[in-house]
């Protein structure tokens, strides 16, 4: 690489010398030649002065041409100067163009080089020159960082796809069921009516499921569709809370659960109520499903010196570490909950975690000896 440099330094240098002696020769051949002399009559008129002596012995006076010093000097140092403007701006221009080709072909080398590096399963050193370890070093993080979200959103797709999988084999059961159910009581008008009411019962159990499982195939679609924006006022998070305990009574009667609430009065925050409604909701919701019977699911709001914390604990199965750090993950829901009627399209943990975010806030979960705690906090108003 350093040979081919150097030859390509003299070959232009050799180049600048011949263009340099073409200039100077046309130079002369247009003022001696083209114009015939004339332009010398017209240096020897304006940097010569003539002296005129009388010699013995030879007829009429003879001339003598003697250079006018001063006027000579400030020609030269004219030109000095002209030539030098003009050496600087060939110098400029050359470098300029020089270094721009450079770059050129620096950028179209690493180019081909990060190519080559990002398309292959290859070491950076077997791309990367030596000078190029900063670039390299660069690069390699970058190439980790898309590997790992490639990675992520392979497996967001696959858990996604294989949720759409079990719902649509889910809804064949509670439909066959609902028609199954309506065939009887179409064909048997003389049904007993005891028998007639447990199996509209069980009709109507069977659609609300299918409503459920349809309503979970909605909420896919609109997560992949829908993006957050948040309307702040201001709101008074003890009064939500209460209000959100006393919502939910009819399905914690359902489980046999309670719900012991602890919080401090005037808890303001500056957020959207629709959507931390939303978050507190699928907390409670996720909750009650996976809490044992009988148990009771306890709420703890305060006040810190920089932020207000929430805290939810129920009594249940420990959540496995592994599970437990992929739980606000879209689309992940625990194993169980596919083969139950607590699962949803899990989404709801995911969802509450951007909009806490959107909030300036944190949600976290821990899961040790059957307690399970979801921690979330808010900026002070």
């Amino acid at each position: 690489m350093k040979t081919k440099d150097k030859t390509k330094s003299i070959l232009f240098l050799a180049v600048f010398i011949i263009l340099a002696l073409g200039i100077g020769y046309g130079i002369y051949y247009i003022a001696d030649v083209v114009y015939n002399g004339s332009v010398l009559e017209w240096f020897a008129e304006n940097f010569f002065y003539i002296e005129t002596k009388h010699i013995d012995g030879k007829n009429g006076p003879v001339y003598y041409h003697h250079p006018d010093w001063p006027k000579l000097k400030g020609l030269a140092l004219t030109i000095f100067l002209v030539m030098m403007i003009l050496f600087v701006i060939s110098i400029y221009l050359t470098s300029h163009f020089h270094a721009r080709n450079r770059v050129r072909k620096s950028i179209s080398k690493t180019s081909r080089m990060l190519l080559t590096y990002m398309h292959n399963d290859i070491d950076s050193n077997e791309v990367f020159p030596a000078s190029y370890a900063e670039v390299a070093s660069q690069i390699v993080q970058i190439k980790s960082t898309m590997q790992r979200h490639e990675q992520a959103m392979k497996d967001e797709t696959d858990r996604r796809n294989d949720l759409i999988t079990y719902l649509a084999h889910d809804l064949k059961t509670p439909l066959t069921s609902v028609v199954g159910y309506l065939d009887l009581l179409e064909e048997a008008p003389d049904m007993p009516e005891a028998q007639r009411r447990k199996y509209i019962h069980i009709t109507l159990e069977k659609a609300l499921r299918l409503e459920k499982l349809i309503n979970e195939f909605f909420e896919i679609t609109r997560y992949n569709l829908q993006q957050i924006i948040l309307e702040k006022e201001t709101i008074d998070l003890s009064f939500m809370l209460m209000q959100l305990t006393d919502e939910f009574y009819p399905l914690l009667t359902n489980h046999g659960n309670t719900i012991e609430l602890q919080t401090e009065e005037d808890l303001l925050v500056y957020g959207d109520s629709m959507k931390l409604a939303r978050v507190f909701n699928n907390i409670l919701k996720n909750a009650i499903s996976y809490s044992y019977p009988n148990s009771s699911i306890k709420v703890f709001a305060g006040k810190r010196e920089k932020d207000i914390f929430i805290c939810f604990i129920n009594q249940g199965k420990t959540i496995p570490g592994e599970k437990l750090n992929a739980i606000f993950e879209k689309f992940f829901r625990m194993d169980e909950a596919r083969s139950s009627n607590t699962g949803g399209a899990g989404l709801g943990l995911a969802i509450a975690k951007e909009i806490v975010t959107l909030h300036g806030g944190t949600i976290n979960a821990s899961s040790e000896n059957e307690m399970t705690t979801f921690s979330v906090t808010l900026p002070l108003y």
